[in-house]
């Protein structure tokens, strides 16, 4: 691409919309070709014994991945991008990438569910230990800091109940220790949390999610800073873990878009969140930029903005009741589909498992919903919330 050009552009919806791509490369054509590659030919046989050419197979990256990858160290001011098949195969990237046999991470208990599983069986299995921390704990991280502590993983807002960790403290108590930092950024997305400026070292995305944003693609992102990046390309090249050049394709037209969605998804799920306060049913809203949510401040302090999923607590005390409750109040739901991911178009809710938690336990008050606000009229949203609260009272 034409850095030259694109680095000039200031606001964030102009840098998405030309972010990746010089036209003037292909022949004008406003997007970049979708290259199905698996062989690439060289032109003799000295360049070949070399690999002295800028792509040598297709596993090592095509123009098209090339052109997201791009796109997405211009919001991450990272040192290199690499393109994933899914968001989990991002996530496992920087532990395999940092971590061996008898070294030890430490994981935020409030992690993405599939991302513990990866720790507690394929980790485990190789000699690795994993110590899950408060999200919370902020530079009282260090006791839990060891010799052999070689990577600190963090994720903020955490996966159904929001936390928000204190980033900063975090990674100056890791790098003090001589551990690395990573992030699944996935909620805030790089425009509204930028990772590497606040001291980690690698940041994950779900691409499936915001950044494509239409619930047709399964792709992930991981970036990193200078001195993690050597470790993660080279695990990346071992593993031939490489993101396909159609969702890569798809992933950068739905970038051209994500700062008006966003704007979208912001405005309509903190709407919903303020009118659920209190109602009947409602227990507690999970949502960081709500001033009674516990991290307000600190999401104040760190993030530039909150996107569209959030969580709902409602109101049962009595727990033989919990489950039923819950179905009740999906099972009245019109609008919002019933099924996991989230960040597209569309509206989701889903009953959030929390029984994996080992020391941020879930709230007591009741069962905790989980809702991705979509692009849909926030008053219809609102009247299938407020059938499925009434179907759950009458549970």
């Amino acid at each position: 691409m034409n850095n030259s050009k694109t680095t000039t552009l200031k606001g964030i919806n102009t840098r998405l919309a030309h972010a990746g791509h010089d036209p003037r490369s292909f022949h004008g054509f406003v997007n970049p070709p979708v290259v199905h590659a698996s062989t690439v030919l060289f032109p003799d046989a000295a360049t070949i014994e070399s690999a002295n050419q800028k792509y040598t197979y297709g596993t090592h990256g095509t123009p098209t991945t090339d052109a997201l990858a791009a796109a997405i160290d211009e919001l991450e001011g990272s040192a290199g991008t690499l393109i994933l098949p899914s968001g989990l195969a991002a996530v496992a990237l920087p532990f395999l990438s940092i971590l061996s046999a008898g070294d030890h991470a430490l994981v935020v208990d409030s992690v993405y569910g599939p991302t513990r599983r990866f720790c507690n069986d394929t980790l485990r299995r190789y000699g690795i230990e994993v110590t899950y921390y408060d999200p919370l704990i902020g530079s009282g991280i260090e006791p839990l800091m060891r010799p052999n502590t070689k990577l600190v993983f963090t994720e903020a807002p955490g996966s159904n109940t929001f936390e928000i960790q204190d980033i900063q403290a975090i990674a100056q108590v890791a790098h003090a220790h001589g551990a690395l930092v990573a992030m699944d950024n996935t909620w805030a997305t790089p425009l509204y949390f930028k990772a590497l400026d606040h001291g980690v070292d690698m940041t994950i995305h779900a691409a499936t999610k915001y950044l494509a944003g239409h619930s047709d693609v399964l792709l992930g992102t991981a970036s990193a800073n200078e001195a993690a990046w050597p470790e993660l390309l080279a695990t990346y090249t071992a593993l031939g873990m490489c993101g396909s050049p159609d969702d890569s394709y798809t992933t950068l037209r739905g970038l051209r878009s994500l700062g008006v969605r966003l704007q979208h998804h912001q405005l309509s799920a903190l709407k919903i969140a303020r009118a659920l306060e209190g109602l009947p049913g409602v227990a507690r809203v999970l949502h960081p930029a709500l001033e009674s949510f516990a991290g307000h401040e600190l999401w104040k302090r760190d993030f530039g903005g909150s996107t569209g999923l959030f969580s709902i607590v409602l109101d049962v005390t009595d727990i033989s009741r919990r489950r039923s409750k819950a179905h009740a109040f999906l099972d009245a739901l019109e609008i919002f589909g019933l099924g996991y991911s989230w960040g597209g178009y569309e509206s989701l809710a889903v009953h959030a498992n929390l029984s994996d938690r080992t020391v941020a336990m879930p709230p007591k008050e009741g069962p905790v919903i989980r809702l991705q606000i979509g692009l849909e009229d926030v008053e219809d949203l609102m009247v299938d919330i407020e059938r499925g609260l009434n179907a759950a009272r009458a549970a």
